[in-house]
């Protein structure tokens, strides 16, 4: 039970501390537009909205 309580808290923390560098430290960072960022955003999003999509589209169905 401890060790599970443990990795738990780690993986929270590590989480926690991703969340505020991306939050926080992204921003600093040099990001030029162009459209090979434009690429790389829609293979990031696209899986998540074609999984929307489908569950919006099974909700209604039932």
């Amino acid at each position: 039970m401890n060790s599970s309580v443990s990795l738990v808290l780690k993986v929270l923390v590590l989480s926690a501390g991703l969340a505020i560098a991306i939050k926080y430290g992204a921003p600093h960072l040099p990001f030029p537009a162009n459209p090979a960022n434009a690429i790389v955003l829609a293979i990031v999003l696209l899986p998540s909205l074609v999984m929307a999509a489908i569950l919006v589209g099974v909700k209604a169905e039932g």
